[in-house]
């Protein structure tokens, strides 16, 4: 198997091949993967780029099967990526993508024991994602508005349908692009959403949204529809469902004509519709379940957003700050 571009860049030589027996082991991992775990092309990719970055680093260490990989053999992979300036996040994510699939190979009895079970990961410090303010959250979807008036045509409407749906329930733009026409409940105002591993839940959706959908869905969807449409709610300009791509630019150039706002993308409105829920008061548990985070602690880097916002105003208004 020869590694792919997903693999350690600086790491492993181009064209550098595994061999026979580490492709194989490889090759199941990744049905298994695919198969059993249920994960996206772009997470199997990712994980099959970084261990094979780790099965080249045994190789060159003389090591030809995971029965004498060792714990020593994982942590000074690790320390020739960070030598090459990668982050402590991305050593934290390889490091991870290593200890499961380890954990996979003793348990199938590719591996004789599993030396991850005590590598410890770097830790990192968890950043604070940029977000948008709910004035230029309403100041972005009326500017989209306004331009259906002007525009006229059916992709401006689509557009303010993909802004409103994307700020009004904080789905990816993955599952976005992914939706169905038998998705969406307009009664009751639910949209079902296949988030990660295939995972569906469903999502409320506010009446401007669902305006924007009901508006869209008729003449000006018509008027894009194509033979190859099939059900999909959003369409490109070609009648095919709408690429990830063209939501990202549509994003990207709502929030341009907002002055100060920061440059985002879909995943920005996903930010900005969770940390304006917990402004308002709702839990986190309810906030959890609406973007599908399989874990709470993934949620709660929202609550740092809003307790940040909030000293910053403590700091501005109080005579004592």
């Amino acid at each position: 198997m020869r590694v792919g571009p997903c693999a350690d860049r600086g790491v492993v030589e181009p064209g550098e091949e595994l061999s026979p027996a580490y492709a194989a082991v490889l090759g199941d991992y990744v049905r298994h993967l695919r198969l059993n775990r249920n994960h996206s092309t772009h997470t199997v990719r990712a994980y099959s780029g970084d261990i094979s970055g780790f099965l080249v680093h045994l190789q060159r260490l003389g090591i030809g099967s995971l029965d004498h990989a060792s714990l020593g053999s994982l942590r000074s992979w690790l320390a020739k990526q960070q030598s090459l300036g990668q982050s402590r996040a991305t050593l934290q994510r390889r490091a991870a993508a290593v200890r499961m699939f380890l954990a996979w190979a003793h348990e199938v009895g590719h591996a004789a024991s599993n030396p991850a079970a005590k590598l410890r990961s770097p830790k990192t410090v968890r950043k604070l994602p940029a977000t948008l303010g709910q004035a230029d959250a309403a100041e972005m979807l009326a500017a989209a508005i306004a331009l259906t008036t002007e525009a006229g045509g059916p992709a401006s409407r689509r557009d303010v349908a993909i802004l409103e749906l994307l700020y009004a329930t904080g789905i990816r733009v993955s599952e976005l692009v992914g939706l169905n026409i038998d998705d969406l409940d307009i009664q009751h105002g639910t949209v079902r959403v296949t988030g990660k591993g295939r995972k569906e839940r469903s999502v409320p959706v506010g009446r401007p949204a669902l305006c924007a959908l009901e508006v869209w869905l008729g003449q000006p969807r018509e008027e894009l529809a194509t033979t190859e449409s099939g059900t999909a709610i959003f369409l490109g300009l070609h009648g095919r469902r709408i690429d990830q791509r063209v939501v990202r630019r549509i994003v990207h150039r709502a929030l341009g004509v907002v002055e100060g706002a920061p440059d985002l993308g879909p995943h920005g409105l996903r930010h900005a519709m969770a940390t304006h829920l917990l402004e308002g008061g709702a839990d986190l548990r309810s906030v959890q379940e609406m973007l599908g985070h399989a874990s709470l602690a993934t949620t709660q880097i929202y609550t740092h957003v809003t307790n940040d916002r909030l000293r910053t105003a403590y700091q501005q208004a109080h005579p004592r700050a």
